[in-house]
């Protein structure tokens, strides 16, 4: 062999090698490789065709409660005599035959077809220009704007179950299982005492000092709305504080109240916002109950709970009242418990499996 020929420049070429395992590069998962921890979580929640269903309900009834009062001329406390009683009367909808202002009333005779908008002998009633979306109540008030003025409260009480657990329920259960002995044992007893009060009694002996009203059920729910809470987020801490992490912290000179809520508190926040979420509807529940038995917001501020024991006693004669603030209310309910499994199914990292 000649000198020329190991003199002569090799050139390769791209395709002139290949990558030993290369064939099984493409059954990698890249979706979990490239996204973050909380991505990940975003990417399944949006999967989650219920869950997306239920936060987008919520979304509406949020903006609806926040703009639906001022939709029309009525507000929630205005009251016009001629006006009560009045079924759901929609324009453009009225043509076809259906929200028109007509009911149907059960009278010793039978069922009598009425529409108080419109008069029988063909004379004017004043009312032919009125609309009412959602109908009036025995006084004259406009259902739709109390509608949403109640759900604004059920909203207010929603957020202020969300600081609840978030400020007293989930400090008092770090503390409590960080410190352990004494400590844990002391806060815990004094946690099961508040538990083992009925809820009802709380807001009763709140009103004899109180005025009924957002004030007291307020309380009520600080009293007694945290407990869930403490206990997720001290079972959390029991379960995470030996961990080497915590330890290695410790050893760096890391003080307590660093290590609970620097170290361990962003590992537990799975667990502590699904909790969260299902804890929403109970306080809504709670708040609606107790104005349906007297002991809510008084009048004539509305809540769900009043406009659906307002209409309760009307129930029998004009069925339409009780409809808008029983279907707002289910479905805020139902959405908030609905959007609050989808978010425990994104946080599980067992779905990734599935």
């Amino acid at each position: 062999m000649s000198n020329t020929t190991f003199n002569e420049k090799i050139e390769f070429l791209e395709d002139d090698f290949e990558l030993v395992g290369a064939e099984n590069v493409g059954t990698v998962d890249k979706v979990y490789v490239s996204q973050s921890y909380w991505e990940d979580v975003l990417t399944r929640l949006k999967r989650n065709k219920g869950a997306m269903i239920a936060l987008i309900s919520i979304i509406i009834i949020t903006l609806l409660a926040i703009f639906g009062v001022g939709m029309n001329e009525h507000s929630y406390d205005s009251q016009i005599i001629a006006h009560q009683n009045l079924a759901p009367r929609v324009p453009g909808i009225e043509k076809l035959g259906i929200f028109d202002g007509s009911e149907t009333m059960n009278t010793s005779s039978g069922e009598v077809e009425v529409n108080r908008y419109v008069s029988n002998d063909g004379s004017k009633t004043g009312l032919e220009d009125v609309y009412y979306w959602f109908g009036t109540d025995i006084l004259g008030r406009d259902i739709f704007t109390r509608t949403w003025m109640g759900t604004r409260i059920s909203l207010y009480i929603a957020v202020v179950a969300v600081l609840i657990d978030i400020i007293f329920g989930l400090s008092y259960g770090l503390i409590s299982g960080y410190f352990g002995g004494a400590v844990d044992n002391a806060m815990q007893r004094f946690a099961e005492i508040l538990n083992g009060i009925p809820n009802l009694v709380i807001v009763t002996l709140l009103i004899i000092v109180l005025k009924p009203g957002l004030i007291t059920i307020t309380f009520s729910l600080m009293i007694t709305g945290w407990i869930g809470m403490n206990r997720i987020a001290r079972a959390q801490m029991l379960k995470l504080k030996e961990q080497e992490f915590v330890l290695a912290s410790r050893t760096l000179g890391a003080k307590d109240f660093f290590i609970i809520f620097k170290e361990i508190l962003p590992n537990i926040l799975g667990p502590i916002i699904t909790n969260t979420m299902f804890s929403i509807p109970n306080a809504i529940f709670t708040e609606a109950f107790l104005a349906f038995i007297g002991l809510g917001v008084p009048a004539p501020m509305a809540s769900l709970g009043s406009l659906i024991s307002d209409a309760f006693k009307s129930f029998t004669t004009h069925p339409y009242m009780i409809l808008p603030p029983v279907i707002v209310l289910a479905i805020l309910m139902l959405s908030f418990n609905i959007l609050a499994d989808g978010i425990r199914d994104a946080f599980d990292p067992k779905m990734k499996e599935r």
